[in-house]
């Protein structure tokens, strides 16, 4: 889980430090990262500024740059504070996985989930907000002990599972005005990067099997 192999047994005073250091930097980065999505949401109410014209339109050729802004703008005070635990927490879970594969796995989701709603949203709407990280979070964290067979991955897994599985309804074409499509293919980049992101494990677990030293 927190990408620390190598580092001795768990009582290890060097492996105590590092682990102390990358929760920090986890916990740092995402508190910074939801910093940002208030203070952008607090300049579009101070100036009056609205700036959710700069989300995803599906299949606009100057919709395009959504996919960059789209998870860092809200329709509103209520849409960021309802996004605002899971992604402390599903944000915070995602970088215990290691700093470089936590932002790798963000970024894959961001990406996926972006050039997914582009290609199928309605024609004419516009959306945005930080739950398609969420719901990629969530479904990296699933899928990624699972690929790797990771039995402490898994075992956080199921944590997250019975604690946000029941988000996963929002993949499916529901309330108006919800992004599903949104949430769809940021489960789908998750998984992706769960898959992706295994593969030290799963290429160690073939050279395990066949009796090679990796």
């Amino acid at each position: 889980m927190t990408g620390s192999a190598g580092l001795g047994p768990p009582s290890d005073p060097n492996r105590i430090a590092a682990l102390k250091r990358l929760w920090l930097r986890a916990g740092g980065l995402i508190v910074g990262f939801v910093g940002l999505l208030y203070s952008i949401e607090g300049v579009e109410t101070v100036t009056g500024h609205d700036l959710d014209s700069a989300g995803i339109e599906p299949r606009r050729a100057d919709g395009l740059s959504g996919i960059l802004f789209a998870p860092v703008l809200h329709g509103g005070w209520d849409h960021l504070i309802g996004n605002t635990l899971p992604v402390l927490v599903l944000g915070f879970l995602a970088l215990l996985a290691g700093i470089g594969r936590g932002l790798a796995a963000t970024a894959i989701v961001w990406i996926v989930a972006g050039a997914g709603t582009w290609l199928t949203g309605a024609a004419g709407s516009t959306h945005l907000g930080a739950s398609s990280l969420v719901f990629g979070w969530l479904t990296f964290l699933l899928s990624r002990g699972w690929f790797g067979r990771n039995l402490g991955q898994i075992a956080l897994g199921v944590v997250v599972l019975v604690l946000y599985g029941s988000l996963l309804w929002g993949v499916l074409p529901g309330q108006p005005g919800i992004s599903w499509q949104g949430h769809l293919f940021g489960a789908v980049g998750g998984l992706f990067a769960g898959w992706v992101l295994s593969g030290d494990e799963r290429r160690r677990r073939r050279a395990d099997r066949a009796g090679v030293s990796v």
